[in-house]
């Protein structure tokens, strides 16, 4: 197996794929690369599908990164075009980001990327093609077959060619993301990413690509992703007049649901899942990235306004409300046309609540240790404890 994930012939796949060698800027990936490799070899306990599912995680993204640098080269205005006030939705995982994007994704006036032309970004999307793209067929024929694999995970964590994705997807061509360690049991390198990575690139390069679908299909940017919560610096840094959005839940059901959810993703490439120890990676990620939030909030690197505070409880008991409070809060408009198209997504995607996927107990963790390890946060925030499921 180990044989398998040598860097250099993966990229040497890439490249024959692509017909190039040149990945262009920025540096530092194969780094990455060489520590995630060795991560899946040795500490994944990858099945032989898992082996090759994670063979084609690292040789897709390194293909969509040759044949984007490609075009930029043969186009080079690509490079000059700005991405203004982009929208970004973070918060923990499992506290209604998610849904959250997808409902502003229903405004006309905002541009979210979607799932087919992240994961087949090449060639550059076109406006007369967009909503039937071949590529949208194929990319949804991927998503069913991991239903196939995983009965249940589409359930749990509903995706779709058509709808929004994430942009630690973007970032997996630098190999410096959350991504990877939410599918695969990483110790090693999950804790790199969580205390040792330095993830400048990774936002240099989800520019260059947020420049490359644009170039095809233009608009405001509505992102969306958890992973930003731990990298509030990186983001302001490359975006400075970035709009944030911050979802707040308590964290417990937080760390339950993450864990759970992690358990179902890694089914897909591995025979050996283990719920208490996805929960202790939760756990630790969770704690980190609220300390480190909350620090760089108070280290003045936000501009006053820059980021809209959203409580999950309050847009569960009334998401209109909510969002009407938010589009004010981002100075914008909350169209007829928006708000129609936005309670016509709702109705056919209510949700489950949850369900009785996973329960506290599951997760082996101390909820008293936990509790008061959050306290803080929630004090700050006004984050309701909600009853432990």
């Amino acid at each position: 197996m180990t044989g398998r994930f040598e860097p250099d012939a993966l990229i040497a796949q890439a490249c024959d794929i692509a017909g190039s060698d040149d990945f262009g800027e920025p540096d530092g990936w194969r780094d990455n690369l060489a520590l995630l490799a060795d991560g899946l070899a040795t500490e994944a306990r990858l099945s032989d599908l898992g082996v090759e599912i994670a063979v084609m995680d690292i040789v897709n993204p390194l293909t969509h990164r040759l044949r984007i640098t490609q075009w930029r080269k043969e186009n080079p205005s690509i490079a000059a075009a700005p991405v203004e006030r982009p929208i970004f939705i973070l918060g923990q995982p499992r506290t209604g980001t998610t849904i959250l994007f997808d409902l502003l994704a229903q405004d006309p006036d905002l541009r979210p990327p979607l799932t087919w032309e992240v994961d087949a970004p090449w060639p550059v999307p076109q406006p007369e093609t967009y909503a039937d793209d071949p590529r949208i067929a194929q990319t949804q024929a991927n998503l069913d077959m991991s239903e196939l694999i995983v009965p249940g995970l589409l359930t749990f964590h509903p995706m779709g060619a058509l709808v929004g994705q994430e942009c630690v997807r973007i970032w997996a061509a630098q190999f410096c993301s959350m991504i990877f360690s939410v599918q695969y049991r990483l110790p090693t390198y999950y804790r790199w990413l969580l205390h040792e990575a330095d993830h400048r690139n990774a936002y240099r390069y989800h520019r260059i690509f947020l420049q490359h679908l644009q170039s095809g299909v233009s608009g405001q940017w509505l992102l969306k992703s958890p992973a930003h919560l731990w990298q509030l610096d990186a983001l302001v840094a490359e975006y400075p007049d970035a709009l944030i959005v911050q979802t707040h839940r308590d964290p417990l059901n937080v760390i339950s649901s993450i864990a759970a959810l992690t358990t179902y993703v890694r089914r897909l490439a591995s025979d050996h899942t283990d719920i208490g120890e996805c929960a202790r990676q939760s756990r630790e990620e969770i704690l980190v990235g609220l300390e480190r939030s909350m620090s760089i909030r108070d280290s003045g690197v936000l501009t006053p306004g820059q980021i809209v505070d959203v409580q999950f409880a309050d847009f569960i008991r009334d998401p209109f409300a909510t969002i009407r409070e938010l589009y004010t809060a981002l100075g914008r408009d909350l169209t007829p046309v928006a708000e129609r198209r936005m309670r016509d997504f709702l109705a056919a995607h209510p949700g489950d609540g949850g369900g009785a996927r996973y329960t506290w107990a599951d997760t082996g963790l101390d909820a008293d240790e936990v509790r008061e390890q959050v306290s803080a946060y929630q004090e700050r925030f006004g984050v309701p404890t909600e009853t432990l499921k």
